[in-house]
């Protein structure tokens, strides 16, 4: 199979503008380009801004070879001043923007890339494709950690996803405050822990239920999770303890009224003498169902299909949008879609406490500075070449610090304002 290019992850009409653009005059022209939501998905109080590491590196990637370059003259989706410019393409532009981790609200401006017009706009959709998704993700997987309430939680999600959104998602889920993922290309890539024994099939393979836990305890150990409901869950317990002892680590029920079984399976291992064996549930587990079994005696959440579709979200509505031509505000003023012109900086105010009370923009401009605002862009990219980017454990603990410090109103699932408002200061 062979390994999608980063240069070719993208749209058509992009190269058409380029080929324009060269043509005319205007493809060096210094723009300035922001990507920002002009609404949070429904429901939702805050966004989360994931996957800029994996977009720096990609960017970092983005050349057309020469096979990609004769595609695109043979399919005449560029002419040949447009092919000779793409094969030497390469960023030489800045990137700013929030960290990885930060936390966005309508009009934030999450991203920033300056430098000419055609090596901006070349970049468009490979941004929003990797920012929608991931900052999708991660937004999904931060509502069901604060659900959690301390509890841990795996990603398990790879089956549900496309093979590539899949790592990519575990990337999102871990930086969100996941504990561990499933996807064993996530842990290598990205060093994220890894987690997961048998599935049903496993138990079916084998005459009885019992030969199966002693197959997996005889590799594995005690400290397993042994997947009980295959069957009947309460023999399936017993069948588990029998095996093990009271010394196993964890059951899994991935099926029934969770909320009765957990109890029932706690009183049950209870009496069996297994009264440190933990119990992990999974099963199309979502914030709200996640929500629904805080006071149940569950010690670890397994979730797939709600994470890596975003949990009815699966798009953050990013844009990217040209604001500034040579120094010039340039303004989009149709209905609905319009745009606020120039350059954005951003802060974020607090009280002396640490809670965040509002965002501020200013196009144009530099903020009027307060006592403990903190500025929320830095630098990516500066001259074509990546700046450090802080690691993933970095940006998880950022994110965690975030969510810390919006008022608890914020962390609601249910539907309301922007967990703090936001301020567009207009230009001078």
């Amino acid at each position: 199979m062979s390994t999608l290019r980063p240069a070719l992850l993208t749209d058509h009409y992009e190269l058409t503008m380029v080929s324009a653009a060269l043509r005319d005059g205007t493809a060096d022209r210094r723009c300035v380009f922001e990507v920002f939501s002009r609404r949070l998905p429904a429901g939702r109080r805050y966004g989360v801004v994931a996957g800029t590491g994996r977009l720096i590196e990609l960017i970092r990637e983005f050349r057309f070879d020469d096979a990609d370059v004769d595609h695109l003259l043979r399919s005449g989706v560029v002419d040949e001043p447009a092919a000779a410019w793409l094969r030497d393409y390469r960023f030489t532009g800045d990137i700013d923007g929030y960290a990885e981790g930060e936390l966005f609200f309508p009009n934030s401006p999450v991203l920033t890339v300056s430098g000419g017009f055609a090596e901006c706009v070349v970049l468009e959709t490979l941004v929003l494709s990797v920012l929608n998704h991931d900052s999708a993700v991660a937004a999904a997987a931060a509502r069901m950690v604060t659900a959690a309430r301390g509890r841990t939680l795996i990603e398990m999600g790879a089956r549900r996803a496309h093979e590539g959104a899949a790592v990519a998602a575990a990337r999102a889920a871990y930086l969100a405050g996941f504990g561990f993922t499933s996807n064993l290309e996530a842990g290598r890539r990205y060093g994220i822990p890894t987690a997961g024994t048998a599935a049903h099939a496993f138990t079916l393979l084998h005459d009885d239920e019992r030969a199966a836990f002693a197959s997996q305890v005889a590799t594995l150990g005690k400290d397993t999770t042994l997947l009980v409901d295959t069957y009947d869950i309460s023999q399936g317990i017993r069948n588990a303890i029998a095996v093990a002892g009271t010394g196993l680590r964890a059951v899994r029920i991935d099926s029934g009224d969770l909320a009765v079984i957990a109890q029932q399976s706690r009183e049950l291992l209870d009496s069996l003498g297994a009264t440190e064996t933990k119990i992990i549930v999974s099963g199309d587990l979502d914030e709200y169902a996640i929500a629904a079994l805080a006071a149940e005696p569950v010690d670890m959440y397994g979730a797939g299909t709600a994470v890596v579709t975003g949990s009815g979200a699966p798009t953050v509505g990013l844009v990217y949008k040209l604001v500034e031509v040579d120094g010039r505000p340039v303004v989009k003023r149709s209905e609905q879609k319009a745009t606020i012109g120039g350059r954005k900086v951003a802060v974020r105010r607090h009280k002396p406490t640490g809670t965040a009370t509002e965002e501020v923009i200013v196009p144009q401009g530099v903020p009027d500075r307060q006592p403990h605002d903190r500025l929320l862009q830095r630098s990516f990219v500066a001259g074509g070449e990546p700046v450090d980017l802080p690691s993933l454990p970095e940006s998880r603990e950022h994110l965690r610090e975030c969510l810390i410090s919006i008022p608890w109103e914020g962390l609601k699932l249910s539907a309301g304002d922007p967990a703090i408002p936001v301020t567009v200061v207009p230009a001078a």
